[in-house]
């Protein structure tokens, strides 16, 4: 009996051995809150625990050793980490939500900070590590993956474009920075680029008009450019990328504090490209080659009040042509050989100051000057703008009622050495001047926990065209979970226009501009429902789905004429009216696995009628689609991302009848991969091809390339073009039908570095 008891021991001895004596022990956490319930695994040793309420979990019993722990939990990204025991330190473990986007604030729906779920305007959020899915030199080519919103190229010698919200030209497209309009005038067409990534938080997109805060320009929507806080970036980041074409962009940020109470966050961005290249061999660069260099700096005051105060300031000089191959700058402004070369220059200073005291009163300004000296051949353009912003708002909280109220006053100085802005005489100059004072009242009603209407209306005074009134009504409908949100909203849109500064068509000289009419503002009226709805599962997915559907109607809308004349572009208020209309979706998803991205299509139409005749928008898509899908490698800090976008047909500017080039775009799509591998807590490689389809448009897109200063046109009294044996389609020279990059396949690599704290 005594040797059978000694054998027992012996082998209980050998089982507890067998089992360890080692433990483990730690925190799961998401922003700095311990998270309960967390499923914490080995899944070696086939032991687990669950954190308790404070996060905090224990195992015990574990053999020394090399494993992988897993922890997961519903609503967040399963995180898989390399443990070794016995642990002489507690484990830290922070998951990531699954979707950050639902509790981000936002401000660009109703100028006040809102988390987006509770915004009763639908806000679109894309934050930095979007856009580094597929890294770009320009905020201008940041977008092409946003849904419903295209970046259009107007030329194909100089590659300069404008933003398309749902089918709607740049100008209908108001850019903020911070809030305050910065990117508007001229730079519609030159200022989208030099934008410092590096100090880029977030972009909020609102499609629809806006104009009842935003006043002109906001009236297909605006996209907003939120920089980041100083107090909550990096200390230092470098983000350096270069293209198989040679293209090199270089952004910086550097974060630095002046004395005890101001905060400076400065960022840097320089592009190069100095490389002729032409794969369509229609004698004409590709692709533009640019130097450009833009110095962007944010100082924060820290005051005793603790209310607000912010500064900032950009300046950007590029330098940029295209055009024959053999072009270089003695040829700049002649007639021998043929190249568009555009210097700008450009300053950008806003900032915001709140008043002291119990009430929140708050002043915002901003001021931009930009000087452009452009050369299209042998035709010269010289333009100047300065543009000055103020606007003061009180914001007051009355029970259910968020009242906010605002005075805004806009000056625009606009010059150039156009028809434009001569007086009676052409020997006259006569700058553009316009003042444009508004009034705005907004009062956002918390009807209850789950519904809230806004109402709000403003009224401004054009110096030349008089008062314009656009008010709005935005509703909100949620279930108490949130996980399902209605929202319904109506407004009225106005813009004001300015050919010159807003369509580069009408800088080129490739045509004659002709204004058929004194301009009157453009006015739109938009209905737009929107409906979100989130899904988690018990395995720790989320899938989201947001979907639209909007109708905008117009009344005096400006359609470039390209087709009645094809040696003019004609400027008038269309005698009709002109619609966009619609439908939207969005999909979102993360699984624990590592699987997350986004999805997105757009079904429109924009047109116009014209003698009762119901015609189609130039260069407007009827479908588009993106996406962007990424895979986490658990425990390889290893990320793939495969992002693209897909286009129907739109219709193309030809130049007459007898042009025999395609009426209509292909359809066409831009896809691109990426590899991102993590070194540590500071570094990233990262590399991959874009355009992986190699797409190009048509090696014929620029009209007579041969000729582009029509030495071998013939021209009819009238100024139509007269066909001949050697120009049997009656073309000039025109770079005007463009549609996509010329960009073919092409590989990247970079680096980013990131000094945190």
């Amino acid at each position: 009996m005594k040797q059978l008891f000694a054998v027992l021991v012996f082998f209980l001895t050998i089982i507890q051995f067998s089992l360890g004596q080692e433990k483990i022990y730690g925190k799961v956490e998401s922003k700095s809150q311990g998270l309960e319930f967390a499923n914490v695994f080995i899944a070696e040793l086939g032991r687990g625990v669950v954190t308790d309420s404070l996060g905090n979990f224990q195992m015990d019993q574990l053999n020394k050793g090399k494993f992988k722990l897993e922890v997961s939990l519903l609503g967040y990204r399963k995180a898989v980490i390399e443990v070794v025991i016995p642990q002489s330190e507690p484990i830290q473990i922070s998951l990531d939500p699954l979707d950050n986007s639902l509790d981000e604030v936002v401000v660009s729906g109703t100028m006040q900070e809102v988390s987006r779920l509770n915004s009763p305007v639908p806000v679109e959020v894309y934050k930095d590590g979007f856009f580094k899915a597929n890294p770009t030199p320009s905020l201008f080519e940041s977008l092409q993956n946003v849904n419903g919103v295209r970046p259009q190229i107007n030329c194909n010698i100089c590659n300069t474009g404008d933003i398309h919200i749902n089918g709607l030209e740049g100008p209908y497209t108001m850019v903020l920075i911070d809030g305050m309009p910065i990117v508007s005038g001229l730079s519609t067409v030159y200022g989208l680029t030099g934008i410092p990534q590096a100090l880029i938080d977030r972009i909020e997109v609102v499609k629809g008009p806006a104009s009842t805060l935003y006043g002109s320009e906001a009236v297909g929507g605006l996209i907003n450019i939120i920089t980041k806080k100083p107090d909550l970036a990096p200390v230092f980041n470098v983000d350096v990328f270069g293209t198989g074409w040679g293209e090199l962009n270089l952004d910086l940020g550097l974060k630095t504090q002046w004395g005890k109470s101001i905060q400076s966050l400065t960022g840097i961005n320089a592009f190069y490209y100095d490389h002729p290249i032409d794969n369509n061999g229609d004698g004409m660069t590709d692709l533009t080659l640019a130097k450009r260099i833009s110095v962007f700096e944010k100082l924060s005051f820290e005051r005793k009040s603790r209310k607000s105060m912010n500064i900032g300031i950009r300046y950007l000089y590029e330098d940029r042509w295209g055009g024959q191959m053999n072009w270089d700058k003695t040829y700049r402004g002649g007639s021998e050989v043929y190249g568009e070369s555009i210097y700008t220059s450009r300053w950008e200073l806003f900032g915001n100051y709140q008043l002291p005291g119990a009430e929140n009163f708050n002043f915002q300004f901003s001021a931009n000057g930009h000087d452009q000296n452009s050369v299209y051949g042998n035709v010269e353009y010289l333009g100047q703008q300065t543009i000055g912003f103020g606007q003061f708002t009180w914001a007051k909280d009355a029970g259910n009622h968020q009242l906010l109220t605002g005075l805004a006053y806009r000056y625009t100085y606009y010059d150039d050495n156009t028809p434009a802005t001569a007086g009676i005489s052409l020997d006259e100059n006569k700058p553009s001047e316009i003042h444009l004072p508004g009034i705005f009242i907004q009062d956002e009603i918390r009807i209850s926990p789950t519904q809230s209407l806004l109402l709000g209306a403003r009224s401004d005074y054009n110096s030349i065209h008089g008062t314009i009134l656009s008010p709005r009504l935005n509703y909100k409908l949620s279930s108490l979970d949130q996980t399902t949100v209605f929202r319904f909203s109506v407004g009225n849109g106005f813009r004001v226009a300015n050919v010159f500064t807003e369509d580069h068509a009408a800088l080129t000289g490739a045509r004659e501009v002709v204004f058929a009419e004194e301009l009157k503002p453009e006015k739109s009226w938009n209905v737009n429902a929107n409906l979100v709805k989130n899904f988690y599962t018990d395995k720790g997915t989320f899938f989201n789905l947001d979907g639209s559907v909007f109708y905008t109607y117009f009344t005096n809308r400006i359609i470039p004429d390209y087709e009645t004349n094809p040696n003019q572009i004609i400027y008038a208020n269309l005698d009709g009216h002109a619609i966009s209309k619609g439908i939207s979706l969005n999909s979102s998803f993360a699984f624990p696995s590592g699987w997350e991205g986004s999805l997105g299509a757009t079904l429109m139409d924009v047109s116009f009628e014209e003698d009762g005749v119901m015609i189609r928008q130039l260069l407007s898509e009827r479908f588009s689609g993106v996406w962007n899908i990424a895979y986490n490698i658990p425990g390889w800090n290893l990320k793939i991302d495969y992002t693209g976008n897909i286009y129907s047909p739109m219709r193309l500017p030809l130049l007459g009848e007898l042009d025999e080039r395609s009426e209509y775009s292909p359809w066409w799509s831009i896809q691109n991969i990426q590899l991102t591998q993590g070194l540590g807590e500071r570094w990233e490689i990262f590399g991959g091809i874009k355009n992986l389809l190699n797409y190009t448009p048509p090696a014929n897109s620029i009209a007579r390339a041969f000729d582009p200063f029509d030495k071998g046109v013939e021209f009819a009294s009238d100024g139509s073009v007269v066909p001949t044996p050697e120009n049997p389609q009656a073309l000039t020279f025109d770079p005007t039908y463009m549609f996509a990059p010329n960009q073919g396949i092409r590989g990247f690599v970079g680096v980013r570095f990131t000094i945190l704290d």
